[in-house]
């Protein structure tokens, strides 16, 4: 087991006082197995109104609502948690699925949905060809391919830290030969979903102690991954990034069909156009 704290720090300047409407907040971790999230503190200034729900996605979201205008918005989220994962992870994958192609069951299939549908346009099929360049021979080993495709993310794209907002669609990508973790996230996303299976992207931390992981910044920061969905061994995750499998140095916090849905701190204000003044961010992982 290991416990680690992980402070995560998003600050806001505008030139003038504004008026914020309510703002979204992601930075709860998701529970599971191999997570044990023993405390969350949520600090917001100015004061703010808390209300928690879970999204579609069973992701823990707050809403913070404010009274009043300020020039300043800070928001403040410290966690302590243990990890449990095995960084020599086995997957119990259904005889069914162990070879590629497979097929879903129709629940899986109806409850997938849209994560194993391409979000991307993709007309002349040129990452479906990509994708399937790692099929190599007659019904490869799935998780072989799978180890394959993100192998070949690592390879085809050169890390970058891209401050800007947004995100490189999958073919961009490719073209440039680049990009931040959340490029390559959705380029191997894309890629897996062209072949039929379900994934999704995934939003968090990246624990490090040693500072060896690429994206790693000191013993931690935030990062993107993905998950893709195998029969019998259920969501399996693989850093691109890191070319690694399995989540024993990954914090998850989200997970969603398109990475514009995994915002850390998103919302809106009411003041002058050219009031925003910059942001701070700072994530300390310990």
């Amino acid at each position: 087991m290991t416990r680690i704290q992980i402070s995560h720090t998003t600050v806001y300047h505008y030139r003038n006082a504004v008026s914020l409407n309510p703002h979204r907040l992601m930075l709860r971790p998701r529970e599971s197995r191999e997570l044990q999230l023993m405390s969350h503190d949520l600090k917001v200034s100015p004061d703010a109104t808390i209300a928690w729900a879970h999204d579609v996605s069973g992701n823990a979201v707050a809403t913070a609502s404010f009274a009043g205008q300020t020039d300043t918005l800070r928001i403040e989220s410290t966690v302590e948690l243990a990890l449990t994962g095995n960084p020599w992870p086995i997957f119990n994958i259904a005889a069914s699925a162990l070879n590629f192609p497979f097929f879903y069951s129709n629940d899986d299939r109806a409850d997938l949905g849209a994560l194993a549908i391409q979000q991307y346009l993709d007309p002349m099929g040129r990452l479906q060809k990509w994708a399937r360049s790692f099929v190599r021979g007659v019904a490869p080993d799935t998780l072989e391919l799978l180890k394959a495709i993100s192998h070949g993310v690592a390879e085809a794209l050169q890390y970058e830290v891209r401050e800007s907002e947004g995100t490189q669609t999958p073919t961009e990508s490719l073209d440039r030969g680049r990009g931040s973790c959340r490029d390559f996230a959705v380029l191997f996303v894309e890629a897996v979903r062209s072949l039929d299976m379900g994934a999704r992207i995934v939003s968090g931390y990246l624990y490090d102690p040693q500072n060896t992981a690429t994206g790693s910044a000191g013993s931690g920061s935030t990062h993107a991954w993905a998950e893709v969905y195998v029969p019998g061994a259920g969501w399996i995750n693989f850093d691109p990034t890191n070319r690694s499998i399995g989540g024993f140095n990954l914090v998850p916090v989200a997970v969603a069909r398109d990475i514009k849905q995994l915002m850390p701190v998103s919302g809106t204000y009411v003041g002058a156009a050219d009031a925003f003044a910059g942001m701070e961010v700072e994530v300390r992982v310990s």
